[in-house]
């Protein structure tokens, strides 16, 4: 059966080319040739220009391991590290369960 590709909204979208725009960069600025970074990687060239493109269809694994060839890996530990929104959610709600605040003080 195949996958089913869901579009994504434009704003996930921009974001998707800014991160393949990032990783480009990063490559150009280790004057790596698009040859020898598919090779490093692991891809053909074509997913390379997918991947630098942000396609959302190249696999999260392959955006993983150019960060890797980048040097970029540990990059990717700070994405959803800081969650304040979460972190305000789990307090008000804490916070509920005590009696402390009503839903109309948030």
């Amino acid at each position: 059966m195949p996958r089913t590709q869901h579009p994504l909204s434009p704003t996930l979208t921009k974001l998707a080319a800014g991160l393949g725009q990032r990783i480009e960069l990063a490559r150009c600025r280790r004057d790596l040739s698009a040859t020898l970074f598919a090779e490093r990687v692991g891809i053909s060239r074509n997913t390379l220009a997918r991947l630098e493109a942000g396609d959302p269809a190249v696999a999260l694994g392959t955006y993983l391991k150019a960060l890797r060839v980048l040097g970029l890996e540990a990059d990717i530990s700070g994405v959803a590290g800081d969650d304040s929104l979460g972190r305000k959610l789990q307090d008000s709600r804490s916070l509920r369960s005590h009696g402390r605040v009503n839903d109309s003080d948030i």
